[in-house]
Formats: structure tokens, sequence, C-alpha cells
């Protein structure tokens, strides 16, 4: 890219993303192009005045033109805390920028989307990172992904307060203004639906976890510096905003994020399909005890009742009925986040006896033990 080009007045620069400009740097500093990185530098902070790790690293380059410099920021004079900060930050940019995932290789937490929806988000938070996929026929395609900050206290949220971002399965449930919002939320927020019914059948409690920008005076926010929400850019939120259908977008947060061959997509895929499908054919098999191997002697409702009285209550009915037809649709398929041994499948079932119909819309989550995978939560939503 030309250095005209790149000290441009800051409307035109500015039409550049950061982070590209940002890895430009890092580029020319890795060939010794002093002069080249100086002036990337220079356009970086004119365009984003407020991106403090842009400011950071044009210091060192200063002082690069002096003496050497063995660290991030040591052209900077600013609180340790403040340092470190920043320097986590253009660590977990940089790293990211020149390891994104092969876009051959597909999330493993991902399996099957329903037909109407558009994109799913899965956040890898040990990389400060959010992916965006679309769902083209089905299968994923990667669009684009974007730096994030998670909780001052890492993952794996419990409680309120606790300053966690929660892992699991999660849905965008609405969206506010940034117009309704004090300026620590930035341009916008997107809701999610923590806790899940899986968060709360295991105890784990808290409310208000967004998706959502940053404050007016500061481009971004270090890796770990949240309450619990996960915050972008609002430059990077804006552009977010145009893949999310409110109800129909998961968000997906796991600490680590496999990326898997499509050859093993596939047959993860296929493995979770079967499960559910051999579950439909034994509801219908009028065979109540087969239909019980499905499930877990660990199996707990959303009203705590153990397996036998929900079981009795809920699904025996229903099992016993000759002639019962099932059919299973929109279905989605997911590896729970940091949790190898667990899958959760959402799908409409519509029942038949005689001319009698219904429709429910049920979600099920199933856990390995030992040698086979069972049941251990189920409920309507």
């Amino acid at each position: 890219m030309a250095a005209c080009a790149l000290l441009a007045p800051a409307s035109q620069a500015r039409t550049q993303d950061a982070e590209i400009m940002l890895l430009e740097i890092y580029k020319d500093l890795r060939a010794s192009h002093l002069q080249d990185a100086m002036a990337k530098a220079d356009a970086l902070v004119q365009a984003y005045p407020n991106f403090r790790v842009g400011h950071m690293i044009r210091g060192d380059l200063l002082l690069m033109h002096a003496k050497p410099v063995g660290q991030l920021g040591a052209g900077l004079n600013a609180p340790a805390d403040k340092l470190k900060d920043l320097r986590d930050e253009a660590r977990v940019r940089l790293q990211s920028l020149v390891a994104r995932p092969n876009p051959d290789l597909l999330p493993r937490s991902v399996l099957q989307l329903r037909s109407d929806m558009r994109h799913v988000l899965v956040v890898a938070a040990a990389q400060s990172r959010l992916y965006v996929y679309q769902n083209v026929n089905g299968q994923l395609r990667l669009v684009t992904d974007y730096y994030i900050s998670q909780g001052k206290l890492g993952v794996d949220k419990f409680r309120e307060g606790d300053q966690k971002t929660p892992l699991g399965v999660y849905y965008i449930t609405g969206r506010v203004s940034g117009a309704r919002l004090p300026d620590f939320y930035g341009a916008s927020a997107l809701r999610i639906n923590y806790p899940n019914e899986w968060d709360r059948l295991n105890g784990r409690g808290g409310s208000g976890i967004f998706l959502h920008g940053t404050p007016s005076d500061n481009y971004s926010r270090p890796p770990l510096a949240s309450d619990g929400c996960v915050v972008l850019t609002n430059e990077d939120l804006r552009r977010l905003e145009d893949s999310v259908d409110i109800g129909k977008t998961p968000v997906v947060i796991a600490d680590q994020q496999d990326f898997i061959s499509k050859a093993k997509w596939d047959a993860e895929r296929d493995t979770a399909a079967r499960l559910v499908e051999g579950w439909r054919a034994d509801l219908v098999s009028a065979d109540s005890q087969r239909l019980l191997k499905n499930y877990s002697a660990r199996f707990k409702s959303a009203d705590g009742e153990n397996l036998k009285t929900w079981f009795d209550k809920d699904l025996r009915p229903l099992a016993s009925v000759n002639g019962l037809s099932v059919t299973l649709s929109e279905m989605t398929l997911f590896r729970y986040p940091s949790r190898d041994d667990m899958l959760v499948s959402t799908f409409t079932l519509e029942s038949k006896i005689g001319k009698t119909r219904s429709t429910q819309r049920k979600r099920q989550y199933w856990a390995r033990e030992g040698g086979s995978w069972k049941i251990v939560f189920e409920s309507m939503i």
C-alpha cells in the first residue's frame, strides 16, 4: 500500500480497518522497514486518535530511532497496569491477525443450524476473538472476525457480579440502541439469553449479559475489561449488527474453539443427528422402556424432578400410544462449548395420532456416559 494513501486525511484513512493497519506496521517492523512502519503508525493514530494501542506502537517506533526497543510500550510513560493492558491487547490482536483459522476448517461447536438462521457468532475467549459464520445451505462459511474484550476475571460465569463471561450456547434476544444507553455501553447493546436453561439447572445466575460497544473516549478495551459482557469496538459492533436477527442468531461462547476439517465436522454432525433420530424412533415404538434407555439416571427436569417422576408425567403417556407418528424439523445441533462430552439439540416436534396433531419446540442436552450418549435435560422452549 502506498505511503501517500496512508497519509491521506483522516476521513479517507478511516475507511481502512485499524487492525489491518496495525498488521501492516507489524509486517514492516519484521522486515526492518522502520520508515514505512512510522508512516503507517502516523496514519493509524490520525485515523483512530482514541486507539491507545496505536499510540503505544507509534511511541515505540519513535524510540527506535534512538535506541533498541526490547518490549512493547517502552516508549510510553504510563502506569504499569495500563501498560500491561495495552501490551495484552496488542499481543492478542497481532496473534489473531497472523493466526486466523483456516477458512477450510469449521467450528466444532456448531454442527447444524436451522435454514432461517443466516449467521452464527462464535466467540473464542482465550484469543479475544469473535468469528462470524454464514449459513450457506446448511454449510458454514467464515465471513469475518473481530477483536473482543471479556470479563475482568475471565470466563465461566457462575453468579451476579463475578466479572466473568458465561460459557455456553446462547441467542441474541434483543437490541438496545445507543440513544437509550449510558456511554459506557457504546453504540448499542445486543442482549443474550444468559442464564439459559442449562445454566439455571446448574445453579448459575446473574443477568444483563450483552454484546456491546465501547465508551466514546476509547477506541477499544483491554482483553480482560468487562463485567462479564462481550465488548467490541463501536465500528465493529455496527458491522456485526448486519449479521444479527433477533431470536435467530446463536452466540456460542467458549474459552477455546476447536476448528476441524469438513470430513470430521460432517462425521460429528451425523453422529449427533443419529442420536436424535434414534430417540424419535424409540418415541414412536410404543415401548416406553425402550425410550427410557435414552435418558440418564442423573436426569433432572427444569422443575427439579428426577427421571421417573418427569418421565411418568411428561413422556410415558405419549410413548405408550400405538399409531403415533412423529416428525422432527428445524433442527439445530451444537457441541456444548468447553464440554467435549455434551451435545445440545433443538427441534420442532410434530406428533400425530389419528386426526389429532400437535407441535412443540423441544431442546435436549445429551451427555456422554461411558461409551454411550444419554439425555440429561429436556424441556419445551
